[in-house]
C-alpha cells in the first residue's frame, strides 16, 4: 500500500467516526418511527409524537435523512394520529 498523507489519514478517521454517529441517528430514528406505530390508543401516541417530531427534525438537520422526508413522516404520522380512535 502506498504512503497516505496525513490529511488522508485525518479524513478516513473522521469519517469512521461519522459512520458511527450517523448509524447510531438512523437506528434511534427507526426505533422511534416503529414506537409510535404500534402504539395502541391515540393518547399513547401524542405522547411519543413530540419525541419522534424532534427525533425527524434531528435526523434532518444532521443530513441522516432529507429535510422533505421529515416533513412528510411528520405529516403522515399526524393524520395517522388524528384518524385513531
Amino acid at each position: 500500500m502506498a504512503k497516505r498523507t496525513k490529511s488522508a489519514l485525518k479524513q478516513a478517521r473522521k469519517a469512521g467516526k461519522r459512520r458511527l454517529q450517523n448509524r447510531d441517528r438512523r437506528l434511534a430514528l427507526k426505533t422511534a418511527l416503529r414506537e409510535i406505530r404500534a402504539a395502541k390508543t391515540k393518547e399513547e401516541a401524542q405522547k411519543l409524537f413530540t419525541g419522534v417530531q424532534a427525533t425527524l427534525d434531528r435526523s434532518a438537520r444532521h443530513h441522516i435523512i432529507h429535510t422533505n422526508t421529515a416533513r412528510r413522516l411528520k405529516a403522515r404520522l399526524s393524520r395517522d394520529i388524528s384518524l385513531m380512535k
